[in-house]
Order: C-alpha cells, then sequence, then structure tokens
C-alpha cells in the first residue's frame, strides 16, 4: 500500500513540475478586451490559471443544488428507516423442526 503512496506523490510531484514549467515559459502579456473600451493585460499563465480557476468554482456552484436534494433525501430515508425500525420489534425465527 506504501508503494501506491509512493506513485502517487510522484505523478502529484511531476505535475506540479510540468504546471510550474508552463508557467515560467508563458510569461508573456497578453491583452484581455472586454465590453465600453476595458481592457486587463496580464501575464499570459495567469490568465489561463485565473479561467481555469473560475470555470472550476462555476462548475462547483453547478453542482451544489443536486447535491443539497441529495443529502435530504438521504436524511428523510434514514429518518423513515429509523422510524420503521422502531415500531416494529425483530421478529425471532421459530424453530419448527423441518
Amino acid at each position: 500500500m506504501k508503494f501506491l503512496r509512493y506513485i502517487a506523490w510522484l505523478l502529484r510531484a511531476l505535475l506540479f513540475v510540468a504546471l510550474l514549467l508552463f508557467a515560467v515559459r508563458n510569461t508573456d502579456p497578453v491583452v484581455l478586451r472586454f465590453y465600453l473600451d476595458r481592457n486587463w493585460q496580464a501575464p499570459l499563465v495567469l490568465v489561463v490559471v485565473t479561467f481555469f480557476a473560475l470555470g472550476a468554482a462555476l462548475g462547483v456552484i453547478a453542482c451544489l443544488g443536486k447535491l443539497f436534494a441529495q443529502r435530504r433525501e438521504i436524511a428523510a430515508l434514514k429518518k423513515e428507516l429509523n422510524g420503521k425500525s422502531a415500531v416494529s420489534a425483530p421478529i425471532a425465527p421459530s424453530d419448527s423442526g423441518l
């Protein structure tokens, strides 16, 4: 099991180095032009990372409604299950001699 942990950390380290090299290689300034003559000038890597983070945040926000609905449903089902188990007493198996 430790071997898999080492492999996972190795892959994380390689991913970090790859992203770091990407960031170092893409420091050229870019200009984003918005409406009403507004613009934003920043390094390319900052723009890419910013919009990636915004996209990930929007994806998480989009999933929150479904997640909360599922949690409410699970809580209601657990409550229903606990209510049924408290009402019905367990029935002991009978020895009929078969």
